[in-house]
């Protein structure tokens, strides 16, 4: 072995096993959210006091797991899962075949998978379609969790393994899945006359997913506990911008109270981060604040606005007035402060809210200084 070999042989050890670590947290992931439905449909069909609870079951569940800072454990969250298992209950197939995944899954399956698992789902009207072990084996390791909440959608089991089989053979992203579902490519297969021509077309042309993906998708880095902004926000400026920024709306004295970083909100299964959330005492609502290290466009502002209807139909609480955005957008030469109302009253936002928020001028004066102290020229 001369030194070249040893260079290589010890790059190729990494990215190996690399791969190996990626893929395991993201089949523990998966399997996590898989258990998650399986244990909440046994227990409202067979649970000894499950009566209790009937429609509230998911909300007393959400509760527990947000006191205990268990993450993705919303009502919405949990529904999914339980729409995850329903979807593939034959799942247990991997899990009674793979003796690498066997180490993951709770003490209950390890010995003998419980019968629920095993039959069919009672009220599931289309059992789904009989496939090798192979299949649920390379599913798990190869597609993300944010895959199948897509691929759940899809209620023909049929359509459903189409896509599935196409996922992995393609490599495809999130977003090139959920395009080519969009596109009706199963329906386009079926009418082609050269059904493998138009495949082959299609994979030429797909977004591959690379395995660094995996670990960037927001349900893997939360699963591991990392914060959003850890991971997303690759610039320093940008990071030193939110970092003052905050201690400067707090320091005003003028009712912010400081809620969210980053917060993660999702619409159609797209991830948005929201900059900064505050509560505003004061003010009895939310504010939301978008930085942008670029000249204002009016897409920015529509951005906003989406994450502020987004509020008003899952985030208020009763009692709270309608949420408030604030949108900054800074370049090298121009500084632009935007307020968002989302459709509150030119009047009643001049006369109620303005007068307790924070002077344009003087917001546009500090992402000012902010920029030119930390910009990297």
């Amino acid at each position: 072995m001369d030194f070249n070999q040893l260079v290589t042989s010890l790059l190729k050890i990494n990215k190996d096993l690399k791969e190996q670590s990626i893929s395991a947290v993201n089949t523990a992931l998966t399997l996590r959210n898989w258990f998650f439905g399986f244990y909440i449909l046994e227990f409202e069909q067979n649970g000894i006091d499950r009566a209790e609870y009937g429609k509230s079951l998911l909300a007393k569940i959400s509760k527990e797991m947000k006191d205990l800072r268990i993450p993705n454990t919303d009502e919405r969250e949990l529904r999914r899962n339980r729409q995850f298992y329903v979807a593939y209950p034959s799942a247990y197939k991997l899990l009674a075949s793979n003796e690498q995944i066997r180490g993951l899954l709770p003490p209950e399956f390890k010995n003998n998978v419980p019968r629920s698992a095993i039959g069919p789902i009672r009220g599931l009207p289309n059992p789904e379609l009989e496939v090798g072990d192979t299949h649920y084996v390379t599913l798990f390791k190869r597609v993300s969790y944010t895959h199948f909440i897509e691929l759940i959608r899809i209620e023909d089991p049929l359509k459903r393994l189409f896509y599935e089989l196409e996922c992995i053979k393609g490599t495809w992203t999130v977003k090139e899945l959920k395009r080519q579902i969009g596109s009706l490519l199963y329906e386009r297969t079926g009418l082609s006359g050269d059904k493998e021509k138009l495949l082959g077309l299609t994979h030429q042309n797909a977004a591959i997913q690379n395995f660094p993906d995996l670990i960037r998708d927001p349900y893997v880095f939360e699963f591991l506990g990392l914060k959003p902004y850890e991971v997303l926000l690759e610039k320093e400026m940008e990071q030193a911008l939110l970092d003052h920024l905050l201690q400067f709306l707090l320091e005003l004295g003028k009712g912010f109270c400081f809620e969210s970083r980053q917060k993660r909100i999702i619409i159609d299964n797209e991830h948005h981060y929201i900059d900064l959330v505050f509560y505003h005492r004061l003010l009895h609502c939310n504010i939301l604040i978008d930085l942008k290290t670029e000249r204002f466009n009016y897409a920015h502002a529509g951005q906003l606005n989406m994450y502020l209807e987004y509020y008003k139909k899952y985030e208020m609480a009763d009692g709270d007035n309608p949420p408030i955005g604030i949108l900054l957008c800074t370049d090298k030469d121009k500084e632009h402060v935007e307020f968002a109302t989302a459709g509150i009253d030119d009047k009643v936002f001049v006369s109620q809210y303005l007068v307790a928020l924070p002077d344009k001028h003087e917001l546009e004066q500090f992402i000012k200084k902010e920029f030119n102290q930390n910009k990297p020229y």
